[in-house]
């Protein structure tokens, strides 16, 4: 008979002391085959090229979005003189202000800085367009940059006073009118 305590019939007496105390097996399945590895390849080379044809094809699929028609923004009592007024853009929800200008001009622009999209306001006493977040400035006139970091200028929206009212104005092709 064989001795129970001998090292040939015990394989964990072969093994060092920390190996008996914390065993760690491998297993083989944690590896992946190179057959497994070229059939991932080819799952996400077939997901890519079936999202970039959709992206390809997707305007002649889907029907064009409508075009926005003019809205209503304030009357202009509303906003005061040498100040500004937010508003949301509609469709999006974007935020937005609009400027009444020393002159008494009026400009539109959205409201969040090119340079990181923080929320930018109009102080009348520099006369600037400002981002506190950077200490970017924009023209309130044209919507330049000043001063700051901010890489472009503010985009402008097209409004226009009918009567007592502001409007904002939706991009047309040129040459025409707006109704009125």
């Amino acid at each position: 008979m064989s001795d129970p305590d001998s090292p040939a019939s015990n394989p964990l007496s072969a093994r060092p002391a920390w190996e008996v105390d914390f065993p760690y097996d491998r297993v083989e399945a944690q590896h992946v085959s190179r057959r497994e590895f070229a059939k991932f390849l080819v799952v996400v080379s077939g997901g890519l090229t079936a999202g970039s044809g959709w992206v390809a094809v997707k305007d002649s699929v889907l029907p064009e979005a409508p075009r926005v028609t003019d809205v209503r923004l304030c009357s202009l009592s509303e906003i005061p003189g040498n100040g500004m007024k937010a508003f949301a853009l509609p469709g999006s929800g974007e935020p937005a202000i609009l400027i009444r200008l020393g002159d008494g001009a009026l400009r539109a622009y959205e409201q969040k800085c090119t340079h990181l999209s923080c929320a930018v306001f109009y102080d009348a006493l520099s006369s600037r367009i400002e981002c506190p977040c950077h200490r970017g400035a924009f023209d309130p006139a044209t919507g330049a940059v000043l001063a700051g970091p901010p890489p472009r200028p503010l985009r402008s929206y097209p409004v226009e006073v009918r009567g007592d009212d502001v409007w904002l104005v939706a991009d047309r092709p040129e040459g025409q009118k707006a109704s009125s």
